[in-house]
């Protein structure tokens, strides 16, 4: 498949149909490092209100999380279906090696839209650790950390319609879809079992090693020309996805493994 064919068996609505990704992209070229004042204007926010949350009592804010985490749950099951759609008909007509070395991702009717939409939902969803602040809850690295360098990746990215992107917004819309939806469910007060957070952080895990893979691949198969990407932007993403796998793994060790080892030699 080319860049200009997208034969999809998916019936694009009017909005996607209509959206114009080259004004996007264009947009994005010029103001991609915007990015950096959106995070330094989050780090301020959320260490300064650590400090002004100190002396202050917690806020329960439990109606305004529950709307927040579902919002973004409904957004992310709908970005997961769209984009999902467009990676199966690409995989089932073009094979593996053109889902990953695949640009029209960034310009196909269904997919355009989706694609931008991602990019631009990295910025609003830093307003999670705005409830985490208010809330006073344990705020951890791997959570701030994840959330900057997810924006800026992602911004600095999508300007240069990379390799490997169908791949990596896919596969975090559908994580995003699990998590939030688990989010939105604990909010409003139901007891979820444990295992759920477990199956979502492996999920984590997983994504982190198919990006890991998917950038090793983009690197391997950029050589003969057909799998546009820059050298930079690999190194960026494999350590990236690098820094998360190892980052999600500790997690998942000292939350659920550690933990659980405590508890039955306690017993």
């Amino acid at each position: 498949m080319n860049e200009t064919e997208h034969p999809l068996p998916l019936t694009e609505y009017d909005f996607e149909r209509r959206f114009d990704e080259r004004v996007a992209i264009e947009w994005m070229r010029e103001n991609w490092s915007k990015s950096f004042v959106f995070c330094g204007l989050y780090a301020a926010l959320i260490f300064g209100g650590q400090h002004f949350m100190k002396q202050r009592q917690k806020l329960e804010l439990r109606r305004p999380l529950v709307i927040w985490s579902l919002s973004l749950a409904v957004f992310s099951i709908i970005g997961a279906v769209r984009t999902g759609w467009y990676m199966v008909h690409v995989l089932n007509t073009s094979g593996f090696k053109q889902s990953v070395c695949d640009q029209s991702f960034y310009s196909g009717p269904v997919s355009k839209f989706w694609a931008y939409a991602f990019v631009l939902s990295k910025a609003p969803e830093l307003g999670d650790t705005v409830f985490i602040v208010l809330r006073k809850q344990r705020l951890i690295f791997l959570h701030w950390y994840h959330h900057i360098t997810v924006l800026l990746y992602s911004w600095y990215s999508y300007k240069d319609r990379v390799a490997g992107g169908g791949w990596f917004m896919t596969m975090n819309y559908l994580v995003h879809a699990l998590m939030y939806s688990y989010y939105a469910v604990r909010a409003a007060g139901v007891r979820v079992p444990r295992s759920c957070a477990m199956v979502i952080t492996t999920t984590q895990i997983a994504q982190m090693v198919m990006g890991l893979a998917v950038s090793g691949l983009v690197y391997l198969w950029m050589q003969d020309g057909r799998c546009p990407s820059y050298m930079d932007n690999i190194m960026w993403a494999s350590l990236m996805y690098l820094s998360y796998l190892l980052l999600f793994s500790s997690f998942f060790y000292k939350t659920y493994l550690k933990g659980s080892s405590k508890a039955s030699k306690a017993d």
